[in-house]
């Protein structure tokens, strides 16, 4: 039987969310919750279900297995909390737009509570539930990465000086890390899938001079190093518009092990596979000039779209709930968003004290369901 999800927050986020739930076996929209009633109505017609204007009168009216949280507000998550918290208050599973909050205080409450009241908290952190993704992950589970190395991470809109423009819509005018608490918990989420919890953490950040003559106190370039529990290393370099990346395009991670390594470009486009020399199909070291590689394997996922992202994120969720995974086993978990700010915020406590060495604060502790450990 299909979810019932209600669905609270209807800008243009909250309507790709909602064209997903229409459009899924496991889904069934039936409500949508707007403050701005016109909003509200409008989505109501659009997709054919009843418009409420307040989350309480919606929960108190509709019988809903999920609330999706679509709200925006400064720094793109300020208006998280509180309908996150009253929909598990209620005894609702809940998807909450990324970032998960812009105060990691609020974020740690948030998964405290879906742990309390035993609820599903997931997070759209979209960018991993692709092919490429996928086809990376069977890579690393079939030993053809080895032991991790490094992981690359670039992401960043393409732009310049030339294609500026001062933003300064209240949402991201006058704060300094719009674009850090915004932005990145997709490249830090993206790292950790990848190669695991982060344990040291440096950061640089800055902006570039057209920025500054204009008044806009947006740090917009953001160059940070980190190690992994692991041992493997990290690099993350994102902006916003003041360049525009090279190879890769406007996303790319390119992750390296003992064995093997595997790019992703432009988040679901492809991925690129390079074996190490003497392994499996791979040219023997030998037959290599000096600083040869071996031929790569490209996998291309035949999709250009970015917004197909979207639907495969949402329906994993739906798909999660529906079986009754462990909660410790809910892809992009409110968990794992935690996980993206507390780096995020580790990251703006290095730069403040000139890059120094930050360890991330803990997780909150997994404890496993017995069903699956007998």
């Amino acid at each position: 039987m299909a979810l019932r999800v209600g669905l609270v927050g209807m800008r243009g986020i909250g309507n790709t969310h909602a064209q997903a739930h229409t459009q899924d076996p496991l889904s069934n929209l039936v409500a949508v919750c707007d403050v701005v009633e016109e909003r509200a109505d409008a989505a109501a017609e659009k997709y054919g279900v009843p418009a409420y204007y307040s989350l309480t009168d919606m929960l108190r009216n509709e019988d809903l297995d999920i609330v999706d949280v679509t709200t925006g507000g400064y720094e793109n998550g300020s208006w998280h909390f509180d309908p996150a918290m009253e929909a598990m208050e209620a005894g609702k599973h809940v998807l909450v737009e990324k970032p998960i909050s812009n105060d990691v205080g609020e974020a740690r409450q948030m998964v405290a509570k879906a742990a309390e009241k035993d609820l599903y908290l997931g997070c759209n952190l979209n960018h991993y539930f692709t092919p490429p993704a996928d086809k990376a992950k069977e890579y690393m589970a079939k030993g053809q990465i080895g032991e991790l190395v490094y992981c690359l991470h670039k992401m960043g809109f393409p732009g310049g000086e030339t294609t500026y423009n001062h933003d300064k819509s209240p949402r991201s005018h006058g704060f300094p890390y719009f674009h850090v608490k915004a932005f990145l918990s997709h490249p830090f989420s993206i790292m950790r899938y990848f190669c695991g919890d982060v344990t040291h953490v440096q950061a640089f950040f800055d902006k570039p001079s057209f920025r500054k003559a204009s008044g806009d106190a947006m740090l917009s370039i953001n160059s940070i190093h980190m190690r992994f529990q692991n041992g493997a290393m990290g690099y993350l370099l994102s902006q916003r518009g003041d360049a525009t990346f090279g190879l890769g395009g406007w996303w790319s991670v390119e992750v390296a092990g003992t064995r093997g390594t595997f790019c992703i470009e432009n988040c679901i486009e492809k991925v690129t596979f390079w074996p190490s020399p003497g392994t499996e199909d791979a040219a023997q070291p030998e037959n290599l000039v000096l600083g040869a590689s071996p031929a790569p394997v490209v996998t291309e996922s035949g999709i250009k779209d970015f917004g197909q992202t979207f639907p495969l994120r949402i329906h994993a969720f739906l798909e999660d709930v529906t079986n009754g995974v462990a909660k410790d086993k809910l892809r992009a978990s409110g968990r794992d968003a935690l996980a993206s700010l507390e780096y995020t915020w580790a990251a703006m406590q290095s730069y403040e004290q000139g890059g120094i060495l930050v360890r991330p604060h803990p997780l909150p502790t997994t404890h496993g369901d017995p069903r699956e450990l007998a």
